[in-house]
């Protein structure tokens, strides 16, 4: 298993090419050899490859454009091949069990479509997950259902210990229960705050939080995970570029 990083950390850094090109750098100075492209600034698929290239770096997985996927899969499929990236993510959907726009029902109308289409194109289709996909439908979780319904096209999970957690699961549990659907997992811990007054604030280093994280590397090659991208979605006024090193520097010192 090889380790990444998650480049909605660095969303802050990433505003215009320049500073995009500088994170990249960072990041490869770090020793992260893969990355995730998600929440920087528009840019050319080309002019991405070439600063990958550059750096040392791999994008192994994108969270793509939600709108362009559902109007444009297989140009989203042709940007990825620039790339040479085989992997697309969902970052978020905003399931709810009634809102209209919503539902799941709703979410396999938005994006039913673009799912076989990504298939069709050679590419794997992979959805992230918060904590509302562990509401339940008739006593089956909504994520669940996801990657039963969509199995002909392959749909898989960038499952997130933090949110499994934060859901109120057990990330290993869930890890084994989609052994297979894996390829990709993001990695950040969960440490209580006492003022949090959303579970952002709960988010922390890997390594300075409460997931029992041997039984998610125990369980993560068995499961088929190729590679735990870190990501940090609030770093709490602390430079993000320290917190990854961090996190880098636990993973290093857990053999991976």
């Amino acid at each position: 298993m090889e380790i990444g990083i998650q480049f909605y950390t660095l969303r802050d850094y990433c505003k215009n090419l320049d500073d995009f090109a500088e994170t990249l750098k960072k990041v490869a100075d770090i020793g992260y050899k893969n990355v995730q492209i998600s929440g920087v600034c528009d840019y050319e698929p080309q002019w991405l490859k070439e600063q990958l290239d550059k750096n040392g770096l791999k994008c192994v997985v994108t969270h793509a454009p939600a709108d362009l996927l559902k109007t444009d899969a297989v140009k989203v499929c042709k940007n990825h091949d620039i790339l040479d990236c085989d992997t697309i993510g969902l970052g978020y959907f905003g399931f709810s069990l009634k809102e209209e726009g919503y539902t799941y029902n709703d979410f396999k109308a938005q994006f039913g479509e673009a799912i076989k289409t990504v298939y069709e194109n050679g590419k794997s289709f992979m959805f992230h997950n918060h904590a509302k996909e562990f509401m339940k439908i008739d006593g089956k979780c909504i994520i669940e259902k996801m990657v039963e319904d969509f199995a002909p096209y392959n749909l898989g999970v960038i499952l997130d210990t933090f949110w499994v957690q934060a859901a109120g699961g057990d990330p290993a549990q869930w890890m084994e229960k989609f052994s297979g659907k894996i390829p990709i997992i993001h990695l950040k811990d969960y440490k209580y705050n006492e003022n949090f007054s959303t579970f952002t604030d709960n988010i922390a280093v890997l390594g300075e939080g409460n997931i029992n994280f041997d039984r998610v590397f125990e369980k993560a090659e068995g499961c088929g995970v190729k590679y735990m991208v870190v990501e940090q979605d609030e770093c709490h006024g602390e430079d993000p570029f320290d917190c990854i090193k961090r996190s880098y520097d636990y993973l290093r010192s857990r053999g991976f």
